[in-house]
């Protein structure tokens, strides 16, 4: 059973940076995609950026690209999420999940298609 926990969360002012951690386990291969949602008060959740574990392509959201960068650390089992520049729209609780790569569309997130949601790290924007 494949398993996220995220971490790195915390209080950043604007145009400062967060590096934020996804552990997995118990995953069996790399034909996955890892995908980092997040979800404000009063929105729906929304994917970020994603990395092909096969080939460690990426992909952003273009309401971060240029910002955050998405990679993987495969001696710690972990993905990360480097924000920098943040803004206070970037403030939300931020999500890692999985979707096999066969299910999962070019250029696009719909967090239907991922699975195996870890609990959410908050990260708070304030000057």
């Amino acid at each position: 059973q494949a398993q996220f926990v995220e971490s790195g969360g915390g209080l950043v002012q604007p145009g400062g940076s967060l590096r934020l951690s996804c552990a997995a386990s118990g995953f069996p291969d790399d034909s996955y995609v890892i995908g980092w949602f997040r979800q404000a008060p009063g929105k729906a959740r929304e994917g970020v950026s994603y990395i092909n574990l096969s080939d460690t392509t990426t992909f952003y959201e273009d309401s971060v690209k240029g910002r955050f960068t998405i990679f993987r650390d495969a001696a710690e089992n972990a993905v990360h999420l480097q924000m920098n520049s943040v803004k206070p729209e970037d403030a939300g609780v931020y999500y890692c999940a999985a979707s096999p790569i066969w299910k999962v569309g070019i250029r696009v997130m719909w967090a239907r298609d991922y699975d195996n949601w870890g609990q959410g790290t908050q990260v708070t924007v304030s000057s």
